[in-house]
């Protein structure tokens, strides 16, 4: 056997190289890149070993570990799932640090390898500067935090264990049903250690995406729910964007005369002005939605998890509503009773599509769809539409949205712009909008954004986020501007946590800590613009909506990120949505909160809990 010899470290790199993949039909890497901050766990090994395949694969340096975590997984959003950012750093604080991105990827389904440093295998050097020792436990490191966030997890104790550990990483983040983040830890002793590996290891692979078919018998009695359906919906999660099926997801609704909602993870799956199209659904929906979602007799949900967001704690659907489910994932395609379709989104709907042939969905339903349809764009049309002060979420969104192209990719995540940019938010493109809700993250919005731009060098990326999150996690305008990856960031100041001070409030509870107005009397008016302008940025102040119009229009012609800051109201959010359940004390000296608490009792009482 052929063999050749390497350091554990100089393996995994060559490994990761020889890794290649398909996308619209040519081969590309399957690893195009590493984000790296080095310490002493990871610099003198796989550091060098990065270095030396620097002209194959490219290694960009983030501002923190999480950032640059979130922006691997904004990556594999924005390439749908076809290629993976590899992240590393050293042992300790390093890693923990992405222990947070690896929830949001874990959550949202999507792949990252993250390559950490971890303690001496040999332990002659402990406790080693970071380390944490567990006295009843000294084989446990903090890399062991990663197994609750983590697809597959594994830490590398003999060098040659990497000819079975990477090959199964890849197969983890690259299966339909199982991707997520991959971990593997690297003992900083075993990294610098030599092996004679097989030459096999680093034969060029093409890994193409792959497409699980129905099974015939949950087929036939899918189709034959469907065709019992007078009032039947369909639901498009984030699944029909990593199958690839928009085009096959629009004909089956043209074909069928179905309704499309959209959760958030599926938004920009149907364009926006799409007869079939009724809006998002759920928490952070609309009416028109949830309305049909009410009545409809036999629901489809493709690719989503069914999240309570999407669902309104399993509030929208009636009692009597069969939930039809095709989904990669037998854990998805199960829930709650669903009648499951386990299969690619592609395939399922093509197949699907043909057992219903000739069928369509009652005409006054069909009707019905195009008058909610309409009343949707109307009311997005007078929600967005510019006023006087004070500027909203919502006239923000509709603002940047009317000057977007069809390229631009829109990207948010956690507090409040999520609800606002879900349903104002009107797609021009297929595949344009990340936000991220399945972990609800404050910080990913700009080094996700970052790591959109490096995968979408088409249009412009334009990340929304809020002043609370900006706060949070900023450094990464600096890396866009380091890595000439240009941004638009619109930052929306309103003034502290807002939206948790609304459910705060809502929920009879006096506000409290969210609002800097509500902290203390020291308050400090940030200069943002002042601050971005340190990263590099061009960074500017609008107070109207027609102020920011212009600077949107100037950062498009500029040649680096620029910040557009605006202060925008923190009571003004747009109406509509579905009940929620939160937690609400059973018992009160408050009047509002015994208010609250009956209110979440109503709403639990429409719960499906069954058939």
């Amino acid at each position: 056997m052929k063999t050749v010899e390497l350091t554990m470290a100089q393996a995994i790199v060559r490994f990761l190289v020889a890794q290649r993949t398909i996308v619209d039909g040519e081969e590309v890497p399957l690893f195009p890149g590493v984000f790296a901050i080095f310490g002493h766990g990871n610099v003198t090994c796989l550091g060098s070993a990065l270095e030396e395949a620097r002209d194959v694969l490219p290694t960009y340096r983030g501002q923190s570990e999480q950032g640059m975590a979130h922006a691997a997984v904004a990556f594999a959003k924005a390439r749908r799932r076809r290629q993976i950012m590899v992240a590393t750093s050293s042992v300790g604080p390093g890693a923990t640090n992405m222990v947070t991105a690896a929830g949001v990827a874990h959550a949202n389904r999507l792949p990252i390898l993250i390559l950490s440093g971890d303690t001496f295998q040999s332990r002659i050097p402990d406790p080693v500067l970071q380390q944490v020792e567990h006295f009843d436990a000294p084989s446990v490191t903090v890399n062991d935090a990663f197994r609750a966030v983590t697809r597959y997890w594994d830490r590398i104790v003999r060098p040659e264990q990497v000819v079975q550990s990477l090959p199964l990483a890849v197969e983890t983040m690259l299966d339909p049903a199982d991707c997520g983040p991959a971990f593997i830890g690297l003992p900083q002793d075993i990294q610098a250690e030599t092996y004679a590996y097989p030459a096999a290891l680093f034969e060029t692979r093409v890994h193409e995406l792959r497409r699980p078919r129905p099974d015939r018998r949950q087929l036939e009695a899918a189709a034959a729910a469907l065709r019992s359906a007078q009032r039947p919906l369909l639901i498009a999660g984030g699944g029909v964007h990593y199958s690839l099926a928009e085009a096959e997801l629009r004909a089956f609704a043209e074909a069928h005369g179905i309704p499309v909602a959209e959760t958030v993870a599926g938004k920009s799956c149907l364009l926006a002005e799409h007869p079939n199209y009724v809006g998002p659904i759920g928490v952070t929906g609309c009416d028109h939605a949830n309305r049909l979602a009410a009545e409809a007799d036999v629901v489809l949900a493709i690719g989503t998890r069914l999240q309570d967001f999407t669902t309104g704690s399993w509030t929208i659907f009636g009692e009597e509503t069969r939930i039809v489910t095709l989904n990669v994932g037998r854990f998805d395609a199960t829930k709650h009773l669903s009648l499951p379709l386990v299969a690619d989104a592609r395939e399922g709907l093509a197949e699907l599509g043909e057992q219903l042939t000739g069928w369509t969905a009652d005409a006054t339903w069909v009707e019905r769809t195009r008058a909610e349809h309409d009343a949707f764009h109307t009311f997005i049309a007078v929600n967005t539409a510019p006023a006087t002060e004070p500027v909203t979420y919502a006239q923000v969104v509709g603002a940047v949205n009317r000057l977007a192209s069809t390229d631009d990719y829109a990207l948010t995540a956690a507090g409040g712009l999520p609800g606002e940019l879900n349903i104002n938010w009107l797609s021009k493109g297929v595949a344009t909008f990340d936000c991220e809700y399945g972990f609800s993250c404050m910080g990913y919005e700009i080094a996700g954004a970052w790591g959109a731009r490096i995968a979408r060098p088409e249009g412009d990326v334009i990340c929304f986020v809020g002043d609370g999150s900006y706060l949070m996690l900023n450094s990464d305008l600096l890396s866009s501007v380091l890595s000439g990856r240009k941004l638009i960031v619109v930052l929306c100041d309103n003034g502290g946590y807002a939206v948790i001070d609304r459910l705060q409030v809502g929920q009879g509870n006096v506000a409290f800590n969210n609002l800097f107005e509500d902290v203390g009397p020291n308050r400090v008016e940030v200069d943002w613009v002042a601050h971005a302008l340190s990263l590099g940025c061009i960074a500017e102040a609008a107070t109207t909506i027609a102020d920011l119009e212009n600077a949107f229009t100037r950062a498009r012609a500029a040649d680096r990120t620029t910040v557009i800051a605006i202060r925008t109201a923190p009571h003004a959010w747009t109406s509509g949505g579905a009940f929620w359940e939160v937690g609400v004390p059973e018992g009160s000296t408050r009047p509002e909160v015994d208010a609250a608490r009956a209110r979440q009792i109503d709403g639990k009482s429409h719960q499906r809990v069954g058939w």
